[in-house]
């Protein structure tokens, strides 16, 4: 409708005045926060490195890497962040939801990321390597996947969450290995015992448990009978342990899990290849349960590459993996004499030079499903 000249506007309702007031206050409230506020280069409870202030310059300007890095900042920044990550967890569950980031909260305070199944050819790389591998060297290799709590435990998930099925992924890279590696079946090891505590509650790591369930389908598929559990002493080694998925979930009031040992490292010599150059190595650090990433106590973190001397006669082994095997590895030094372990995320040399330069008898590749599904370093297998 057409406003004469001195018509007068409607006044703005006070309602709206006081919610741009409010809004006002609180931009402001917390931009002095912010300013005040030091800023912080780690979060223990993400368990990561946090944005700090970005350099400016035109070039990073241009191309767009400032305004990336900034945003990262005021979101990695933010005041009070951890608390705020934990209030969005509790409204999630608050309005009906099961899950925050993906990740459920399960019964018996148990966190489940539940797992969605790769494109079809997102493993093609990494079987075309371990193939190239396996018709390359002429002693037996092996070639295992690890499923995931989302598998053992799908029936703790909430009706309907969405969530593909490990087992036929693994049924699949099975048969397309056939022929090349001997495949072993550590899903249906695992499965014997779904109802025992094989995962952490906080993290995406199998217990030590569970690592020996693994480990008895690893001794069974490569000829050796697996000492009982029983042959060593359960040691509880942390109380206090908040792993990966507890970190990413903001469900911050779930208990901690605790880590156990059953193996010591007797006379076994270990030693570490940080940076190619050997340092005297350790099969548990004990300062890492002093700190947040406590499943770095085993062998003290990620590595590219461990040797073992085990002090034990038996074959030569080399073990290329990632950090699941971390805790499966120590049920291994009775049965053989040397065990190396190696990290292709890490390990940038040839993997066929190393192999040459060794004398080993059996090559295990042993990765999670997840890791094997997305590691993009799985080519190295064939180089």
């Amino acid at each position: 409708m057409y406003r004469g000249k001195h018509e007068k506007k409607a006044p703005r309702p006070a309602g709206t005045l006081a919610q741009c007031g409010v809004f006002l206050v609180f931009l402001g409230l917390f931009l002095v926060l912010h300013l005040a506020l030091p800023d912080r280069s780690f979060s223990q409870q993400e368990n990561r490195s946090l944005q700090g202030l970005p350099r400016f310059s035109f070039s990073a300007l241009v191309s767009g890497r400032f305004a990336s890095q900034w945003e990262s900042y005021v979101n990695d920044q933010f005041p009070f962040r951890d608390a705020w990550t934990t209030l969005k967890a509790r409204a999630e569950l608050l309005s009906g939801k099961d899950a925050n980031k993906g990740i459920y909260l399960c019964g018996g305070d148990t966190l489940i990321e539940a797992f969605t199944a790769p494109e079809a050819d997102a493993l093609d790389a990494g079987l075309d390597a371990l193939r190239t591998l396996a018709a390359r060297e002429t002693v037996p290799v092996y070639f295992a996947l690890i499923p995931s709590a989302a598998e053992l435990w799908a029936d703790r998930l909430p009706p309907g969450a969405p969530n593909d099925s490990q087992r036929a992924l693994i049924d699949t890279a099975y048969a397309a290995a056939s022929g090349a590696a001997a495949c072993v079946d550590l899903c249906g090891a695992l499965s014997a015992h779904a109802g025992e505590p094989l995962y952490y509650r906080t993290d995406h790591h199998w217990t030590t448990l569970g690592a020996y369930y693994g480990y008895t389908a690893l001794a069974r598929a490569m000829g050796f009978t697996p000492l009982p559990l029983d042959h060593a002493r359960e040691r509880v080694v942390s109380e206090n342990f908040y792993g990966t998925t507890w970190s990413a979930s903001g469900f911050s009031w779930v208990p901690p899990d605790r880590i156990t040992t059953y193996v010591e490292q007797g006379d076994a010599v270990i030693t570490n290849y940080p940076q190619g150059v050997a340092l005297p190595g350790t099969l548990y650090d004990e300062s890492y349960l002093a700190v947040k990433d406590q499943y770095a106590y085993f062998y003290g973190g990620n590595t590219p590459l461990l040797t073992v001397r085990t002090g034990n006669e038996g074959p030569r082994l080399l073990i290329v993996r990632d950090s699941y095997m971390d805790s499966l590895s120590p049920f291994l030094f009775p049965h053989f004499s040397e065990i190396h372990i190696l990290d292709l995320r890490y390990y940038k040399t040839s993997l066929r030079d190393y192999i040459a330069s060794q004398d080993f008898d059996t090559v295990l590749v042993c990765y999670s499903v997840k890791n094997f599904s997305e590691d993009s370093n799985l080519f190295l297998l064939a180089y």
